[in-house]
């Protein structure tokens, strides 16, 4: 009887515990143990688990201290999935959330920065310039030892800094004269080394075409009339082809000062609004940072240059005013001079004069009724 009764007693309990354990749904909430095994790839930004029989669902969430969660929906028993390219020096968290017929797997995965707070490289910044030149600079970490030394990677490829430009021996910049493996948006990596403490890295991605600093236009030249002047100019090469709608160019014109170490003038300032990278049209009073001088390049000119410029150009008028009446006042000469000789056809220009005159009186008779007083008059050749 006492055997009954125990009997009776232990499978109460055993109905009871089953009840509990499986609730109204019938099976397990949480599984017991998941052994997922998580793995992350910094390079390919891909996240990695073991796969279990029967999934019905995967759910793998990246938790980002300044981008908050980001959460991707798997199925077709899919074991893996890749995130978007993030920033990763801040610490990043992973969760996988694996749903199968027997009951959901979970497990989480911290990323940390490992290394000495404060030893990340700092101020981290890059510009393209030139269209086929990069410059990257950064500063040492504030708590980072002296021996310590970055290094640069960019990209997911991890290509190397070719050459580094350092302070006190300390890597602190790079240069970069090929560019060919970069894309829109670039990540770059700075990590460090030291003997003494572990050195935080510091990642970060850039747009190249926020980083690049355009060159001015080329071939800019300006033509005028009496209404208006036409300024046009080629647009500037860069390091990916971007449309004439990414440019806006702005139209700078001054004044020209002839006073030495004077500024020009402000006259016009202006933005063209419709990007057009060829043209641009406005008054004769109406560029980035290409100049061109319309006039006078001497600014040095002064008024005594001037002045002199002005007697020169009235001596040399006067004397061709001069050879021109002297031209003319021997012509005039030369024309008497033969009608003369006309006159008298017996004797030259230079012939000697007659040696007596013959006055023929009767050439000079009066009118009838007239009555002239005659004078005479006895010349004597004296020898």
């Amino acid at each position: 009887k006492f055997l009954l009764v125990t009997t009776l007693l232990l499978s109460g309990l055993l109905h009871a515990a089953v009840l509990l354990s499986t609730g109204n749904s019938g099976r397990p909430t949480v599984a017991p143990a998941s052994g997922l095994n998580i793995t992350f790839d910094s390079r390919t930004m891909k996240l990695s688990w073991n796969c279990i029989e029967n999934t019905t669902l995967s759910r793998c969430i990246l938790i980002h201290k300044k981008d908050g969660p980001i959460e991707y929906r798997l199925r077709n028993k899919e074991c893996s999935c890749t995130f978007r390219e993030v920033t990763l020096h801040g610490g990043v968290t992973f969760e996988v959330h694996v749903h199968t017929s027997q009951g959901v797997f979970q497990e989480k995965m911290p990323y940390p920065n490992s290394g000495r707070e404060g030893t990340a490289a700092r101020n981290f910044s890059c510009f393209i310039y030139n269209a086929d030149f990069m410059n990257c600079s950064w500063a040492r970490g504030p708590t980072a030892p002296r021996d310590v030394q970055y290094f640069l990677s960019m990209g997911r490829r991890e290509i190397r800094c070719p050459y580094y430009m350092k302070d006190s021996g300390t890597h602190v910049g790079c240069h970069l004269h090929n560019l060919t493996g970069l894309t829109s948006r670039n990540y770059f990596l700075v990590t460090g080394s030291s003997r003494e403490v572990g050195i935080q890295f510091f990642d970060s991605l850039l747009d190249t075409n926020k980083i690049e600093r355009f060159d001015p236009p080329s071939n800019v030249t300006v033509t005028c009339n009496n209404t208006q002047c036409v300024v046009r100019w080629r647009q500037p090469r860069t390091h990916q082809r971007l449309p004439y709608l990414e440019f806006r160019y702005q139209l700078h014109v001054c004044r020209e000062n002839c006073q030495p170490d004077a500024e020009n003038t402000l006259v016009s300032d202006t933005t063209d609004r419709s990007h057009h990278p060829h043209t641009a049209t406005g008054t004769p009073q109406s560029l980035m940072h290409s100049c061109v001088s319309v006039g006078s390049d001497d600014r040095k000119t002064s008024s005594v240059h001037i002045y002199v410029l002005l007697i020169l150009g009235t001596l040399v008028c006067a004397l061709v005013l001069g050879f021109l009446f002297k031209r003319r006042l021997s012509s005039q000469l030369l024309g008497r001079l033969r009608q003369e000789n006309r006159l008298n056809p017996g004797g030259g220009v230079c012939s000697d004069p007659p040696s007596f005159f013959q006055i023929i009186w009767e050439e000079f008779a009066g009118e009838e009724g007239k009555v002239y007083r005659e004078e005479i008059l006895t010349v004597k050749e004296v020898t």
